[in-house]
């Protein structure tokens, strides 16, 4: 990882504990932030439900914190924000041990939302996310779709 992705992590970091406090309490963070990629991570450790296994509301924001991960290391965020639309989880296995969520952004769709938002002020794209154990047994599978958004528009 380049200093400039070390620096993307940290400013993601900084935001989920700034802006997501229910995220930061359970241990979210950023591990891999960079153009069109993302990866975050959860202990297990204070994240489990009444049979062991890691709470689905918690897998459920390991995941969808890559929206905003990828925004920070994809758009200028001086311009920009991201908020999410809609969002689908689908459990695959149970979660007993850390979790890593990871999603990509193809060039071409980051190219086309970048200038649809920079032109109409909004840009809808999808995020397919898969979340693991590590073990790297597919733990869930998730579907976001999230909205770029210019700044006073």
């Amino acid at each position: 990882m380049s200093e400039d992705d070390n620096s993307l992590v940290d400013m993601v970091n900084m935001a989920i504990e700034a802006t997501i406090p229910a995220a930061a309490s359970m241990g979210v963070r950023a591990v891999e932030v960079g153009r069109g990629h993302a990866v975050t991570t959860v202990p297990i450790e204070g994240n489990g439900n009444h049979f062991g296994a890691i709470y689905a509301g918690v897998q459920f924001t390991v995941a969808e914190v890559l929206g905003g991960a990828i925004t920070a290391g994809t758009f200028d965020t001086s311009a920009f924000y991201p908020l999410v639309k809609s969002f689908d989880i689908a459990f695959r296995a149970m979660a007993r041990t850390d979790l890593r969520a990871e999603a990509t952004l193809a060039e071409d769709e980051i190219v086309r939302v970048g200038a649809e938002a920079a032109e109409r002020g909004k840009a809808d794209f999808v995020l397919e996310a898969v979340v693991t154990d590590t073990d790297g047994t597919t733990i869930a599978t998730t579907r976001g779709v999230y909205q770029l958004r210019a700044f006073g528009r």
